[in-house]
Order: structure tokens, then C-alpha cells, then sequence
């Protein structure tokens, strides 16, 4: 337990993020308005709208939110017994807190929720959350890679998005640098657990130059971190988080694209719905406002100029972009409110914070 003197003295960090969080969501927000991308949309932009196929979108938004919550089962296994209703708790109220919460402060707080169960400490819960990150980031770049590759964009492409002056191609750029850097963050987190014992003596050295003590602490959380890790060798709980991983990406490209069908913008197909998934998924990992505001509008208005002239992108493109918002928005909520419902421990924890353990 945290004493309260500790916590009190978190809140002005909590406060500065915040800060910082609605600083940066305001300088995108400007962005989008000083490159005349629609926020909000103009009613013609909904003109080709099928409402029907809407619903279709909405019916497989929740698909992907059960599958994405209900994977890490797999992951926590190895390390405690924590039922799949407590999963699927503590998952959805834990996205809904990363989507809301500045600058991703809502990391914490699934693998903060799982430990106070009492079968998971919260360090290896961490190791697992991080895991999935790893591996999310890898297929995510992987699948806009390829489909970057196999698809057909503008020739020439774009120098600017709308009246933006932002090159398209950087869409490409961002997926060789993300490859890059999560087969990175994926080759460490294998010698953390594969080369334990070299991978806590590097945290211990590295650390150690600026204080022992620090090198001792930082080595013992990693090596708490490297517990959670044990489902990479074992095929068991690593394959079917595997597969329930591509299913899940593969229904939010299939939703992606019904919602593009929707919005009577049919040249996007599988491939490039696969791309806005990935161009949206890298670009939310950039620092924005609460709800990821202004990056998410951006990096999906991106994406649609790679395949669409500019009058489409912010005619129908931009009812894509708000519709798709919006309801990832309302289902976050939703999940969060029906999470506090299932679990009425988590609801209780909420009330009563401590720090991980």
C-alpha cells in the first residue's frame, strides 16, 4: 500500500500530464481545422450513408472488443487463476481508462485491477500487458507493411492531406520505422526471458552508474516483469493467444472496411481498410488529447488519402473518420460501465487505489 503522503505527491504529475495531454490535442485539433479536415462532418458528407451496413460495423466493433479482452487469458495463466469474467472486467474497464486518461496513464490500471484479485502480482501483470503490446505492435506494422505493398495507391501521391501541407508518404515511413521498432521491443523481451540472469545483470550495470540502489530495484522489477512472460514457450497459452490475436485484427479490418462501404467510399477494400488500421493504430501511439483526439482523425485522414482524391477525403472520408470514432468512443464506455457491472470487486478496487504490487 502506497502510504498517502506518496500518493498525494503523484497528483501534480497526474495534473501535468493532463496538461500536457489537452496542450497536444489542441495544437492536432488546430491541425486538422488549419488543413480544412472536417471534425465534425457536413451533413452531405452522410449522403451515401447505409445505415444498415452501419450496424454491421457497430455488431463487429463489439466482436473485436470481446476478442481483444478475452486473449489475455492466455497470458495470465502460466502466472495465477484469474476466471475469464474477471478477464473480460477488468480488460474492458482497463481500455476504456488507456483511451480516456492523458497520455496513456490508463496503462496501469489493467494490471493494477488484476493484482488486486490476489492471484497475479502486479509486476508480472505488467509483463504480461507489455507482452501484448509487443506482439499487438509487431502484427499491427506487419499486417500495413504488407498491405502498404500489396495494394494500389495514387500515383502520384499527395503532398498534403486536404489543404495540410503533409506528405502521404510518410504513411509508409511510419510503418518501416514501426516494423522496426517493435521487432526490437520483441527481440528484448525475448532475452529478457530466454537470457534472464544477462538481461537483470545489463538493467543492474546500466542502472548501477547513477546509483546502486536504483540498479537493484529497477533489476528486481524486471525480473518480476520476465515472470510474466512465461507463455512464450509454452504453445499452449502462446499459439491461441497467437490466433485470437489475428482474428481480432482481422475482424476490426473487416469492420473497418463494412464501414467504409457505409459511407459510400467503396474503392477501400480488405487491403486498404488493413491500411488505415495500421496507419490509425501507429498513430495513436503518438502523444494526443484524451480519447487520443486529433491523432486519431489525422492518422486515419492519412491513410484515406493514400487511395481517394482529396475532394473524397473530406467528403464522405471524413463521415468514415467521425462514425468510426464515435462509436469506438461509446463502446469504450459502454465496456467500461458493463466491466463495473461483472465485476463488482474491480468497482470496489476502484474506490479504494493502491499502488500495483
Amino acid at each position: 500500500m502506497t502510504p498517502p503522503q506518496e500518493r498525494a505527491s503523484g497528483r501534480p504529475r497526474i495534473w501535468l500530464r493532463l496538461a500536457l495531454s489537452l496542450m497536444a490535442g489542441a495544437a492536432l485539433c488546430w491541425m486538422l481545422v488549419r488543413g480544412g479536415l472536417p471534425i465534425v462532418p457536413e451533413a452531405g458528407a452522410f449522403a451515401g450513408l447505409r445505415r444498415s451496413t452501419v450496424a454491421l460495423y457497430v455488431a463487429s466493433l463489439l466482436g473485436v472488443h470481446f476478442l481483444r479482452a478475452a486473449r489475455w487469458r492466455h497470458l495470465l495463466r502460466p502466472i495465477g487463476a484469474v476466471p475469464l469474467r474477471a478477464v473480460l472486467a477488468t480488460s474492458w474497464i482497463g481500455f476504456a481508462a488507456v483511451l480516456f486518461l492523458p497520455l496513456r496513464l490508463g496503462e496501469v490500471v489493467r494490471p493494477w485491477l488484476v493484482a488486486r484479485r490476489g492471484a497475479v502480482r502486479g509486476w508480472e501483470a505488467a509483463g504480461t500487458v507489455g507482452a501484448e503490446r509487443v506482439v499487438d505492435g509487431l502484427a499491427l506494422s506487419a499486417i500495413l507493411f504488407g498491405a502498404l505493398e500489396l495494394s494500389t495507391p495514387l500515383d502520384p501521391l499527395p503532398e498534403r492531406v486536404g489543404a495540410l501541407e503533409l506528405p502521404v508518404r510518410a504513411v509508409r515511413g511510419a510503418a518501416y520505422g514501426a516494423l522496426g521498432l517493435f521487432a526490437l521491443c520483441f527481440a528484448l523481451m525475448a532475452l529478457l526471458y530466454w537470457q534472464r540472469e544477462r538481461a537483470l545483470r545489463l538493467v543492474r550495470a546500466g542502472a548501477g552508474l547513477a546509483s546502486q540502489r536504483l540498479g537493484a530495484r529497477l533489476a528486481g522489477i524486471a525480473a518480476r516483469v520476465a515472470d510474466g512472460l512465461r507463455f512464450l514457450p509454452a504453445a499452449r497459452h502462446g499459439l491461441p493467444f497467437l490466433l485470437e490475436t489475428l482474428a481480432y485484427w482481422a475482424l476490426n479490418a473487416a469492420g473497418l472496411w463494412l464501414l467504409a462501404r457505409s459511407c459510400g467510399i467503396e474503392p477501400l477494400g480488405g487491403l486498404e481498410a488493413c491500411v488505415v488500421m495500421g496507419s490509425l493504430g501507429i498513430g495513436i501511439l503518438v502523444p494526443a488529447g484524451p480519447g487520443f483526439f486529433g491523432a486519431y482523425q489525422l492518422s486515419v485522414y492519412l491513410a484515406l488519402a493514400l487511395y481517394l482524391p482529396p475532394e473524397r477525403v473530406v467528403g464522405p472520408g471524413s463521415a468514415f473518420v467521425f462514425l468510426s470514432y464515435t462509436s469506438q468512443l461509446a463502446l469504450h464506455a459502454l465496456g467500461a460501465l458493463v466491466g463495473l457491472a461483472l465485476d463488482r470487486r474491480s468497482a470496489r478496487n476502484l474506490a479504494a487505489p493502491a499502488a500495483p504490487a
